[in-house]
């Protein structure tokens, strides 16, 4: 009867400490890294951005959802923590990688290749969880 007890506290542990919400996982050459995502798909919401916050914590990030796959220049207007910009093939593949973005510039910067998707981290955290260009990203839960 304990051990009944214990697995089924310990599923609910594990089910409450699980993310809900959308999340990429990236398959990088030291294995999988998972970003907690909010998700923007509209003009306003991307205009906005990640504007005016002064933190973004590792493992969370906001992905940038586009009707198009094109080359999308990214500035950081009214941003003040420096952000990595991870852009996303609609292969999703990673076709190139902006590191430490930085902060209030007004110059649009991009990597030149067409994306569908731009995740934008805290800056150097591309680095420090291994996500290079050419790896895989999947999502799960985007609405």
């Amino acid at each position: 009867m304990q051990t009944r007890a214990a697995l089924v506290a310990g599923l609910v542990l594990a089910l409450a400490c699980a993310p809900s919400g959308p999340t990429a996982t990236i398959a990088t050459k030291h294995g999988p890294v998972q970003v907690t995502l909010e998700v923007v798909a509209d003009d306003a919401s991307r205009q906005r951005g990640l504007m005016y916050r002064d933190k973004l914590a590792d493992g969370h990030g906001m992905l940038f959802v586009f009707d198009e796959e094109v080359e999308h220049p990214f500035w950081m207007k009214n941003t003040v923590i420096p952000l990595d910009m991870i852009f996303i093939a609609s292969t999703h593949r990673i076709v190139g990688i902006i590191q430490n973005a930085t902060p209030l510039s007004l110059t649009p910067v991009s990597v030149g290749k067409p994306s569908k998707w731009v995740l934008e981290v805290a800056g150097g955290y591309s680095t420090r969880a291994g996500i290079a260009t050419g790896d895989q990203i999947d999502f799960t839960h985007l609405p």
